[in-house]
């Protein structure tokens, strides 16, 4: 053992990780490594195996966990399902002839999905081989296209049943019913933020987005109306099946992804898309983000317990504390932190490292612990759209098709606009802090 001060100990764990980041090795070695030699030197092996087993012992019997590879089954169940292409051909039918019609339609359907599915890999794959190709094929905008499949598509790491918040609740001691409902309405927001934007830009300039021809046009008739309510109706029964019964106090969140599970598995069979080989999928895919989850959780959850009982955190805390101009200047420093992680590491690193360590901190400088909860939530959208770690705007560009032409650069240029819209509703929600507390205030059973 080395006796280093807890100043050195903070510079090492957090320099290592933020160095063997740029490395390119998985962010789980990464901390895992960084914790357990930096245990060695300080504590020693026996108190370094002790903590790091103890913590991974915790972390296994943490039961709010359960919802992960629930709500990844029912994500991928309904990827599936046959839901989605209705639903899209549905709103097509309805918005195509407005000018950016296609735009409103992608993010709209991708605030459904994003309440349907809380994976983003799974939405912004399915927008992108569903709406690019259209939006292409009829004029649109390459960037103004991209940016709005990636920017709806990253709204299902926010609007629940989001995995971010199954994660963030329990490492920061809050209900995960209560971030599910307090994320509903900053997320509606972004949405609808979102549509405005694309709708002004397309009526400056109506070759970004041009309407459907005239002699394309087809009267929206009693038939499509009709077409369009039985194509919302699954993705509303859904969410009324997970949300209604986390609002209304039925059952914790766990439980209702069970039943979200259930209904998933209900539309599978009634679209005549169930098949063993579905269950097969689906379970493997459960098994390997569950995995992938876990092994994070575990490593960071042991990154933490070295962190925090070499008096790191302390340090970090007198830090925040210290810097001039009150409790908000100290807001804007945690805010600003848990930006520039979001550009080199993945968000669930940046939860499971920063929320035990800035939860504390948020609640001395006096903050309700789920508003400044869910505004770090918001904050990690930006994580997934500004490079070089942005793995929405990865994911398009590994599925966007070759003959759409979407290159890196008109992706990055079309998503700039879309971050500084989640800037601003981050301000939106610090001035009316209600946008986020008032839903959660109104839940039946809201200790859950």
């Amino acid at each position: 053992m080395i006796e280093l001060s807890a100043e050195i100990v903070a510079f090492l764990m957090l320099g290592g990780v933020f160095a063997l980041v740029l490395t390119g090795y998985p962010i789980a070695f990464v901390i895992g490594s960084v914790s357990f030699f930096v245990g060695l030197v300080v504590f020693g092996p026996t108190t370094t195996f002790h903590i790091l087993y103890s913590r991974f012992y915790d972390l296994s019997l943490n039961y709010p966990y359960l919802a992960v590879p629930l709500f990844t089954f029912m994500g991928v169940v309904l990827q599936h399902s046959g839901i989605t292409r209705d639903l899209y051909t549905s709103l097509y039918e309805a918005l195509g002839r407005v000018r950016g019609g296609l735009l409103i339609v992608t993010i709209v359907f991708g605030t459904v999905l994003a309440a349907c599915l809380g994976v983003i890999a799974a939405s912004v794959t399915i927008l992108t081989l569903i709406a690019l190709g259209p939006m292409i094929e009829r004029g649109y905008d390459r960037s103004l296209a991209s940016g709005s499949i990636v920017a709806a598509g990253t709204l299902g790491i926010l609007i629940p049943p989001s995995i971010m918040l199954v994660v963030y609740g329990p490492q920061a001691g809050l209900s995960i019913g209560q971030m599910f409902m307090g994320a509903v309405f900053p997320g509606l927001i972004l949405s609808g933020l979102y549509i405005l934007y694309v709708m002004i830009r397309c009526q400056l300039n109506p070759a970004l987005g041009p309407a459907i021809p005239e002699d394309q046009i087809t009267p929206f008739s009693m038939k499509k109306m009709v077409r369009l309510m039985k194509a919302l109706l699954p993705p509303v029964l859904l969410i009324m099946a997970v949300l209604g019964t986390i609002f209304s106090g039925i059952a914790p969140p766990t439980e209702a992804a069970a039943m979200g599970c259930t209904a998933a598995l209900i539309l599978a069979i009634v679209y005549r898309k169930f098949s063993w080989q579905l269950i097969k999928h689906a379970s493997l895919e459960t098994l390997r983000v569950s995995a992938f989850v876990v092994m994070i959780a575990a490593l960071c959850y042991a990154f933490v317990g070295i962190f925090m009982n070499a008096g790191a955190g302390d340090v970090v805390a007198d830090m925040i504390m210290a810097v001039p101009g009150g409790r908000w200047a100290s807001f804007f420093v945690i805010m600003l932190i848990v930006f520039l992680l979001g550009l080199f590491i993945e968000w669930i690193g940046i939860v499971f490292i920063i929320v035990p360590i800035f939860s504390p901190i948020l609640v001395e400088l006096g903050f309700n612990p789920l508003w400044a909860g869910m505004m770090i939530c918001i904050n990690l959208q930006m994580a997934f759209q500004t490079p070089p770690m942005a793995m929405s705007i990865f994911v398009m560009k590994g599925t966007a098709p070759p003959e759409t032409g979407v290159t890196m650069a008109h992706i990055i240029k079309g998503v700039i606009p879309f971050v500084m819209i989640i800037m601003f509703t981050l301000l939106l929600c610090t001035i009316f802090p209600g946008i986020i507390t008032w839903l959660p205030e109104k839940m039946i059973g809201a200790a859950m």
